[in-house]
């Protein structure tokens, strides 16, 4: 498996579809902030504001564009300038115009005013994992022209998640999640290659050397790594490694294997009854104490205990 997907996979990545609109001339909406996820909206007609901070300039969606707002910020969706100010709260829009999660939701002006039809949702991870490259990630993702930039077969799933969205037919709700959640995928590809290269952490996926490393260390992360194997990998010295390392990743390698290895623990700790002895050995130590150590650092609590809240948790 590839690192992006294995990061992912391991962080439990889930869509959740809201609704499709149709929102006419004039009209505007603040929608409230959501803790833990990244909301998107992805605009199959016509276009609309977007602004997500008052220090920063709204941004103009145009058709074909996708916006993901990584961290759940309040944002509010607007037709023109003109209705900002009077754009009013996500709840009263969805009571004014009787939305019951289904179908479309329609709002605005019911003459020939200018059509908006997005699509709104939101990506969310399991609440205990994290990685270096989700939490670089800017406060916004504005993918310009999504479905032809990514290619037609993108262009086609957003199409189909356009089309099953709020639909009530066998499996809509699964096929339209799941898609989403691909969409998310993608568009994290299209941002590590292209407007993300230069960011720190992702400038390290994107360097050939350093993905290199990183991809043995996702393979393999219960190997014994060591700093000079990790620079054998990257055919580098252990001094220039280290340095590119550093500068890319902002992170040492070592700490980055310990974060990833006490995540991949806290997943099997949480989802298995292996032994903790197992976990720890899996994690690359052959010490359960030295293991629990590192782990409380990591999580505020000791492995066992991790295991005990997440049972308690599933029965409540």
């Amino acid at each position: 498996m590839d690192v992006l997907s294995d990061i992912l996979s391991h962080m439990k990545l889930a869509g959740t579809l809201y609704f499709r609109t149709s929102f006419t001339s004039p009209w505007g909406i603040r929608v409230p902030a959501y803790q833990n996820v990244a909301r998107f909206h992805y605009a199959r007609r016509g276009r609309c504001y977007v602004r997500v901070s008052d220090a920063q300039p709204p941004r103009l969606l145009e058709q074909g564009d996708l916006i993901i707002i990584t961290r759940g910020a309040a944002h509010t969706l607007y037709c023109d300038p003109a209705t900002e100010h009077s754009a009013v709260m996500l709840d009263r829009v969805l009571e004014a115009s009787g939305f019951d999660g289904t179908g479309t939701l329609v709002y605005g002006n019911n003459d020939d005013g200018h059509e908006t039809q997005l699509v709104c949702g939101h990506f969310a991870f399991e609440t205990q994992t994290s990685h270096p490259l989700i939490e670089s990630l800017p406060d916004t993702l504005h993918l310009r022209d999504y479905g032809d930039s990514a290619g037609t077969w993108i262009e086609n799933t957003l199409r189909v998640i356009s089309a099953e969205a709020g639909q009530q037919q066998l499996g809509s709700e699964l096929i339209a999640r799941k898609l989403s959640e691909i969409l998310f995928a993608q568009a994290l590809r299209s941002y590590l290659t292209e407007a993300g290269a230069d960011r720190q952490v992702m400038a390290g996926f994107a360097d050939k050397k350093i993905s290199a490393v990183l991809s043995a260390v996702h393979k393999d992360p219960s190997y014994a790594w060591t700093v000079d194997k990790l620079a054998n990998v990257a055919g580098m010295s252990r001094t220039a490694f280290v340095s590119r390392f550093a500068q890319t990743m902002s992170s040492t390698p070592m700490n980055y294997i310990t974060h990833w290895r006490m995540q991949l623990a806290r997943e099997r700790l949480t989802e298995t009854t292996d032994p903790i002895v197992l976990i720890a050995e899996s994690a690359g130590y052959q010490s359960e104490a030295a293991f629990g150590r590192v782990f409380k650092r990591f999580f505020g609590v000791a492995p066992a205990a991790c295991r005990r809240e997440a049972r308690l948790a599933a029965l409540s």
